[in-house]
């Protein structure tokens, strides 16, 4: 049996390493700016030029926000999220992702929520009720986000928040047309009531029957019937 020699990677590819270690690990939270040029230089003893090759490759996966003359900022976890805003999904591609995981996380939140899970998801819920419609998309994003925290599994956690850019683009899209419900309840105030008494088949189902509505009237409203 033959093996090919392993290669020693480049400075920038060790920088990248590093890099992305302090944003899984948390070191670096998703929303808040990354320390300053020199200081990452001084801490890394690299040249600017390799820092900054680094700091493009992670900008491309998708994991960095480089904001001339602002800084740099943390925009995800994982590569994940580039490459689904790479994928060039459409609504309907994101319904079907969603239809795949939501249940589920429906099914386990109603069996592993505690009463900080739910008072988060109460939290998220009543925020959203006072919202105005043009921020509506974003407070709605939050309430499915919470449910998926409460399932506490960190994969699909990290798979599902990584579908919510699209997913709070699709509802900004979709409350401006005719026939969409945000008052809906299922998928929502349903599933809350369901993690509340522990049923995984309540809130598997309704979180169901919420993305069933929403993928007949996304169907309905590109082929132009009511």
């Amino acid at each position: 049996m033959s093996l090919e020699p392993v290669r020693q990677t480049s400075l920038s590819d060790q920088v990248v390493e590093r890099l992305r270690t302090e944003i899984v690990e948390g070191r670096w939270p998703v929303g808040e700016r990354i320390p300053p040029e020199p200081e990452l230089i001084a801490s890394l003893g690299v040249a600017r030029g390799t820092l900054r090759e680094a700091l493009r490759a992670l900008q491309y996966s998708g994991m960095l926000d480089i904001r001339r003359g602002d800084g740099t900022f943390v925009s995800a976890r994982s590569e994940v999220p580039g490459a689904l805003a790479r994928s060039g999904g459409t609504i309907a591609d994101v319904l079907e992702a969603r239809a795949a995981i939501e249940p589920q996380l429906a099914r386990l939140a109603a069996e592993r929520a505690d009463e900080h899970d739910i008072a988060r998801i109460e939290a998220a819920l009543a925020h959203r009720a006072t919202v105005p419609a043009d921020r509506w998309a974003e407070a709605d994003s939050a309430v499915h986000e919470e449910i998926a925290r409460a399932a506490h599994n960190p994969i699909l956690f990290e798979i599902y928040t990584a579908l919510l850019p699209q997913l709070q683009d699709s509802v900004q899209s979709a409350i401006t047309r005719d026939g969409f419900r945000r008052d809906d309840p299922r998928g929502h105030e349903e599933v809350l009531d369901a993690i509340r008494r522990r049923d995984t088949n309540a809130a598997g189902e309704s979180a169901a029957a919420n993305l069933a509505a929403t993928e007949r009237w996304d169907a309905a409203e590109r082929a132009g019937t009511p």
